[in-house]
């Protein structure tokens, strides 16, 4: 019998399990039987090549399933706030995104600034707006609102570069793109939370931006000094870094999710809808301003995935400095994997049918 097959046969048994101590109401084991489920099925789909970038998804959404359950285990260990993990998990993420960096990216603004320009651009008004919209149509309480236009008004992040890679797009652009986005963040994110999120919750500018600095600037520039100076020299601390940040995201989205369980169940539904909304909504768009603009396929993906995946990590962090990481912290704790989930899916679709070669040179490099 295949691995996969044992692993599938692993996870019908705990959701038939589930299921009826859900019936029964025995709901102290439901966590674990839940936890047991998604981690089958992510094993599972490790066995295959296309769903294999589903897995690490599936392992949050188990962890985040134990929390919803058992919240008060991912609040406090002793005297000690779980809460306080947050910046610093941050922290590491986006200095392992600054390993990956190196002076070339951002010498590529020069060599294609078209594609960047319009990638930047394009990213900070449709999800921005995007959000404002959907905050103000879903009728969500000021803070919740706040944190949807709070995920919109965000950098990419480096699951993006991830995606296009798999989608046969325009890898250097999409890391060009999620490079600028970044640099810029200090100064847009908190411009634009004040024009959109203002009427929702006090938004003061400068405190937004030194806390961006703080999370996102300092480390990457960091990781990237340590690009040149040490990279290479110590192989396991490169293997090591992937490991960590994935681990990061995950205990972040747990103690997020712990933190806002209880508004979590008042609106959980609605917010999972709204923000399937705000990251479809993203990829259309981005990808049809590509189009508009007479960009390559591979272009025009790359813009998709760019403006539809946003750094929710960032939002998280961001919420959590704000003093409300239990409300304005549910929109990015949702956000991250469901664009992984629609990312993967849609990278996969691309992938399996490559853009037609063109005789006519990428428009971003213009």
């Amino acid at each position: 019998m295949k691995r996969s097959t044992v692993y599938y046969l692993a996870s019908a048994v705990c959701l038939i399990i589930y299921i009826v101590l859900a019936l029964l109401q025995q709901h102290q084991w439901g966590g674990w039987i839940l936890l047991l489920f998604f981690l089958s099925l992510a094993l599972a789909f490790r066995q295959h090549a296309l769903l294999k970038g589903l897995s690490f998804t599936l392992m949050v959404i188990a962890v985040v399933s134990l929390a919803m359950y058992y919240p008060w285990h991912f609040k406090t260990i002793g005297s000690f706030k779980l809460s306080g993990l947050i910046i610093p998990l941050l922290q590491i993420i986006m200095f392992g995104m600054g390993t990956e960096l190196s002076l070339k990216d951002f010498a590529n603004v020069i060599r294609m600034p078209k594609g960047i320009i319009v990638g930047v651009v394009c990213h900070y008004m449709i999800m921005p707006l995007i959000g404002f919209a959907l905050a103000s149509l879903f009728k969500f309480p000021n803070e919740i609102a706040a944190g949807i236009i709070l995920v919109g008004c965000c950098p990419s992040g480096l699951a993006s570069n991830v995606m296009c890679y798999l989608a046969k797009g325009n890898l250097a652009l999409s890391v060009s793109v999620t490079t600028i986005s970044t640099v810029v963040a200090p100064f847009l994110t908190p411009l634009l939370m004040q024009l959109l999120g203002g009427s929702f919750v006090n938004i003061n500018f400068w405190d937004m931006a030194w806390d961006i600095t703080k999370i996102v600037i300092i480390p990457i520039t960091a990781g990237l000094a340590f690009h040149y100076l040490v990279h290479g020299k110590f192989k396991w601390l490169d293997k090591a870094m992937p490991l960590l940040s994935m681990a990061g995201i995950a205990i972040i989205l747990v103690i997020i999710t712990a933190a806002g369980r209880d508004n979590l169940l008042q609106v959980g539904v609605l917010l999972l809808v709204a923000t399937i909304f705000h990251n479809v909504l993203g990829y259309c768009m981005g990808y049809w301003s590509g189009r508009l603009l007479r960009f390559h396929e591979r272009d025009c993906r790359t813009i998709a995935l760019e403006v539809g995946m946003q750094n929710a990590g960032l939002a998280s962090g961001l919420a959590l400095t704000m003093g409300k990481m239990a409300t304005a912290g549910l929109a990015p704790a949702i956000f991250g994997p469901v664009m992984n989930i629609t990312g993967s899916s849609l990278a996969s679709w691309w992938h399996n049918h490559p853009p037609e070669k063109d005789t006519q040179q990428s428009s971003s490099p213009l």
